[in-house]
């Protein structure tokens, strides 16, 4: 009997199954039917299934079917294990359950500091105060929904907020995007997972868990945001806006304290730096401090708009808008003649052009989508690689590079915050844009009809032109007249990385911690996330080191 009762008191025995593959509009009851028909098990020995993985196959567009990866639970796991032995499809489900490593003692006085609340910043945040450090972080902007007002104010009265704006506030550059929550990093520790988890406890919909390429938007991204800080709150953590570090105290290489715009000095030997790959001026402060820098990589080009409805035809073909397919993305590469890359970025199926600048006289574009992706363009950037080769003038040379373009973008589009504009037809035929056609511009505040051939390197202007008709043969209707093209797209990534070791701290100054997109280690709001964790476990690991 004390066997018995043991045994209930075990986590549930679960196998994951993959590669299940069923019709598009297959019947609630058909996924069941296809785990006991793939285990050969009666109904009674299924005690229960979740789903791990929802994505689709759509390379035969009139018959695109729906595969999955289920978690099943079941007593008959240690012999369907031996049946199933040399079947990579049948499989022990992993442990995913996050653990933390390490609790801050009951006596701790010292304090960690997180500067930026993107999304590094806030799960590198809310792990701390997990951990019970409390952390204290810093946002040179305002709360999401203060922010939000300044931003949208931005779109519609073309009056910038250098501090608070798409850029800059609480919730970090993805707050106005698509809210995409995938990524290609290598995670063996499941991190993602802690990230989704996290996510769906402050409000988003559980099936980011499972769906392919799953997203938030914009909208529910800032209600998310208020509860994680709601969150890092409850447990002892303290989120302050408005403070702008402008100083960061180094003592013979290790970090001291930093210092406030308002003139606050704040000590702390743990700063974690996720400030953004947008935060200027605080790179060259780390510059002037003497922190290791160095140029990285990243991309420049447009945004291009197309109908939603040509995109869902040409990947779903008779499925287009079929309710569990949803609005439509892409994935386009070209390598080009001149030795260049050209590459989709960032694509916002049903969403919109949005206006991404950040500092006074520069303008540059990013895309946004809301959750429903019900908009009537698809959106996305059409960009070129660059290296430090391009910049070769130092660590912040390619922050140069961006701020020129962006200045050139700025006048282009008459100095007003319009964005520079032209067809695509015409940008193939080098010629002026006039008026626009069937495409319709979703840009606010307004795009500026001309020719962007002088708005980028002629070397990327040529490689562009290169690319879009070798997309049209991918996608048929790409290299359309009537599509527009938005100008300028510079804030791919980073232009630097601040090199760390593998205690995750700076290469010459202790206690700092580059972390996320602006010190270049991530791409986008779930590497950011990852990242975040990572960071937070080296800085509790480092103060509760004897």
């Amino acid at each position: 009997m004390l066997e018995c009762e043991a045994a209930l008191a075990l986590p549930p025995i679960m196998l994951r199954l993959s590669e299940i593959k069923l019709p598009l509009d297959h019947p609630e009851t058909a996924l069941q039917e296809a785990i006991l028909k793939k285990l050969r098990i009666a109904a009674a020995d299924l005690t229960g299934y979740t789903i791990f993985k929802r994505s689709y196959d759509a390379r035969k567009k009139p018959n695109i079917i729906l595969v999955y990866i289920v978690d099943v639970e079941t007593p008959q796991e240690p012999a369907l294990l031996k049946r199933f032995k040399k079947d990579p499809h049948v499989v022990p489900t992993p442990d995913m359950t996050y653990r933390v490593v390490a609790q801050a003692p009951p006596d701790a006085s010292d304090r960690p500091i997180v500067i930026g609340t993107g999304p590094c910043g806030m799960f590198a945040g809310l792990l701390l105060a997990q951990m019970g450090f409390r952390p204290l972080l810093l946002e040179r902007g305002k709360s999401v929904r203060d922010r939000s007002v300044d931003t949208f104010g931005f779109w519609i009265k073309k009056r910038l907020n250098p501090e608070s704006n798409a850029q800059f506030g609480e919730g970090g550059a993805g707050t106005f995007s698509d809210g995409k929550l995938y990524s290609q990093v290598r995670d063996p520790k499941h991190y993602g997972r802690k990230v989704l988890t996290e996510l769906v406890k402050a409000g988003a919909d559980p099936e980011i868990l499972y769906v392919n390429k799953p997203h938030i938007g914009t909208y529910r991204l800032v209600k998310i945001v208020q509860n994680l800080r709601a969150t890092i709150e409850s447990l002892g953590g303290e989120i302050r806006f408005q403070s702008r570090v402008v100083d960061i105290d180094i003592d013979q290489g290790q970090v001291q304290g930093v210092r406030l715009e308002n003139g606050d000095y704040i000590p702390s030997r743990q700063v974690v730096l996720a400030v953004g790959h947008s935060a200027r001026d605080t790179f060259q402060m780390l510059c002037d401090r003497g922190v290791y820098i160095e140029p990285k990589p990243f991309s420049i080009g447009f945004r291009i708009e197309h109908p939603q409805s040509l995109i869902d035809r040409c990947r779903f073909g008779k499925n287009a808008g079929h309710d569990r397919l949803g609005a439509a993305d892409y994935k386009l590469v070209h390598h080009c003649e001149n030795g260049r890359s050209v590459y989709s970025f960032c694509m916002c199926p049903g969403g919109k052009v949005v206006a991404a600048a950040s500092e006074p006289g520069r303008l540059v574009t990013n895309g946004m989508s809301e959750y429903a992706r019900n908009e009537s363009n698809a959106n996305s950037a059409i960009v070129v690689g660059i290296t430090p080769e391009d910049y070769p003038d130092g660590p912040l040379a390619g922050i140069a590079l961006q701020r020129s373009l962006e200045e050139r973008a700025f006048a282009l589009g008459g100095g007003t915050y319009e964005a520079p504009g032209q067809l695509v037809g015409d940008f193939l035929a080098g010629r002026p844009s006039t008026e626009f056609g069937q495409v319709q511009p979703s840009y606010k505040p307004g795009v500026h009809l001309g020719d962007l051939s002088s708005s980028l390197p002629e070397f990327a202007i040529a490689a562009i032109r290169e690319a879009i008709p070798a997309f049209d043969k991918k996608i048929q209707g790409f290299a359309m007249d009537d599509a527009v093209l938005t100008g300028i797209e510079t804030r791919t990534s980073s232009p630097i990385r601040i090199k760390r070791n593998e205690e995750y701290q700076s290469i010459n100054t202790i206690g700092l911690y580059p972390a996320g997109e602006g010190a270049g280690y991530a791409g986008g709001i779930l590497s950011a996330g990852i990242d975040g964790i990572k960071v937070a476990e080296a800085v509790a690991l480092s103060m509760v080191a004897p």
